[in-house]
C-alpha cells in the first residue's frame, strides 16, 4: 500500500534508530485504537499522542501529517486483517465454506471481546470518506478489492471440493459477503451484541448451499 512519506524526518530527532522504531509502533497502535473506536475526523493527536507519551514536535519526526499517519495505520491495520484472513481461509486442513465459518466465528468473538466499541477500521472510514483527503479513498477501495479476492478464492475452491454449484459467481459473491459484512458490524457495536453477526453469516451461509 502507498503512504505518503511515512518517516520524513523533521521535528525533534529520536535518541536512537531503535527508539525510533519502538515509538513509531506505538503511534500505530495508539492510532489503531483511536480510529477503530472514534474514527478519523473525530480523532485529535494529542489523545494519541499522550497516550504513546509522544511530544508533538516528536510526532513530525515520524510522520509529516495527520494524513500520512492515518495512511501508516490503515497499512497496518490492513496487513494484520489480512494475516487473520488468511491464517482462516487458506487452512487447507478444514473444507473451505468451514474456513469461511472460523474466520467468522474469530471475527465474532473479536468485537465482542473489545466490548463492541471498536468496529473494522476500513468499515469505519469508508462511511466518513466523503470527509477524509481524497487520497483515503482508492486505498480502501483497494483493501476491500484484496478481501474480496481472498473470499472468492476460498469459494472457487469450495466449487472444486463441490460445496458450492460450479454456477456460482464467486466474485459477485464475495464482493456481496463483504458489503454485508460491513453492515452487520456495524449494526453489532449498535446493538452491542453479537445476534447481527451471526443472523447474517448464518443467512450468508445457509445461500451457498441452496
Amino acid at each position: 500500500m502507498t503512504t505518503l512519506n511515512p518517516t520524513p524526518h523533521r521535528g525533534r530527532p529520536p535518541k536512537s534508530a531503535a527508539q525510533q522504531r519502538d515509538i513509531r509502533a506505538e503511534l500505530i497502535r495508539s492510532g489503531l485504537e483511536h480510529l477503530t473506536e472514534i474514527g478519523f475526523t473525530a480523532s485529535g493527536l494529542d489523545k494519541m499522542l499522550k497516550k504513546a507519551g509522544v511530544p508533538k514536535g516528536s510526532f513530525y519526526f515520524y510522520f509529516n501529517s495527520k494524513e500520512a499517519f492515518g495512511h501508516a495505520v490503515l497499512d497496518s491495520y490492513a496487513n494484520y486483517f489480512a494475516s487473520k484472513l488468511d491464517s482462516c481461509l487458506l487452512d487447507s486442513s478444514v473444507p473451505p465454506l468451514q474456513r469461511m465459518r472460523n474466520f467468522i466465528d474469530d471475527a465474532r468473538h473479536g468485537i465482542a471481546r473489545h466490548q463492541f466499541k471498536r468496529g473494522c477500521l476500513v468499515g469505519n472510514l469508508g462511511q466518513e470518506v466523503d470527509l477524509l483527503p481524497e487520497s483515503f479513498r482508492p486505498l480502501l477501495i483497494a483493501i476491500f478489492h484484496s478481501w474480496q479476492q481472498r473470499i472468492a478464492s476460498c469459494l472457487r475452491e469450495a466449487q472444486l471440493a463441490g460445496q458450492l454449484s460450479s454456477t456460482a459467481d464467486c466474485d459477485a459473491l464475495a464482493e456481496f459477503f463483504w458489503i454485508g459484512w460491513e453492515g452487520a458490524v456495524s449494526r453489532s457495536r449498535l446493538e452491542q451484541s453479537t445476534q447481527p453477526l451471526e443472523r447474517y453469516a448464518e443467512q450468508f451461509m445457509q445461500g451457498l448451499v441452496r
